[in-house]
């Protein structure tokens, strides 16, 4: 007797192949193109630098350097794009070192492309007075996705940003919350220089930022690089 013959004739039947077809990325298909870095390069900083401009008209701080270079403009008579292109030297290093040369230059043009947007925005649209609220909030939700197209486009404006990407990178803490807990510290410096409803204000704008990275910048949710 074979062994098919002691087989039930109930016997359930094999479970069929799977048919589910598997998804590969190939990595050729999902790069981005050198004309959709460049575009995608201009219109993060445009919109940051956009984001930046409504803060400062607002008297208000973020987190960042950016929040940085603007508290060190409302205490002194520096310009705002001198002071954040010289805040973000220190950390060029540290992206060369991290994040190798391509990120790097990437992350140096941007910054200078926010330093010198933020000079025209002033140039081309005055803003006598902007309501706080709404300069804090749309500032930063501008501010957010500015940095959100970089970070897809392998760049970033430089600073704790450059901190957050390296720490995703290394332990999959997501970016948003290691710049929110950088950002909780300059924003509760600013108390020192601004009254403190502007600071209460900017630490609720600082959140929206940091949301708006948390929420749409993971490993593995966006493909292309």
């Amino acid at each position: 007797m074979t062994a098919a013959d002691t087989t039930p004739d109930d016997a359930p039947d094999a479970d069929p192949p799977s048919t589910t077809p598997t998804l590969v990325f190939d990595d050729r298909a999902t790069a981005h193109s050198i004309p959709e870095d460049v575009l995608g390069l201009l219109t993060g900083t445009f919109t940051a630098a956009f984001g930046l401009y409504l803060l400062a008209s607002s008297d208000a701080v973020t987190g960042g350097t950016a929040g940085l270079a603007l508290l060190v403009t409302y205490a002194s008579p520096l310009p705002f794009w001198l002071v954040y292109a010289l805040v973000n030297l220190p950390f060029a290093a540290l992206a060369l070192w991290k994040k190798g040369v391509s990120f790097t230059i990437r992350t140096v043009v941007s910054i200078a492309l926010v330093s010198g947007f933020t000079v025209l925005d002033a140039a081309m649209l005055p803003i006598e007075r902007v309501d706080p609220v709404f300069g804090v909030l749309a500032g930063n939700l501008f501010a957010g996705v500015g940095l959100l197209i970089l970070f897809r486009h392998r760049a970033s404006l430089g600073g704790i940003n450059i901190i957050a990407l390296i720490v995703q990178d290394k332990t999959g803490f997501r970016a948003g919350w290691t710049q929110m807990v950088f950002d909780v510290a300059i924003i509760a410096v600013s108390f020192a220089l601004l009254p403190w409803e502007v600071v209460l204000l900017s630490a609720g704008g600082a959140v929206v930022l940091n949301l708006v990275l948390a929420m749409n910048h993971r490993p593995g949710r966006y493909i292309g690089h």
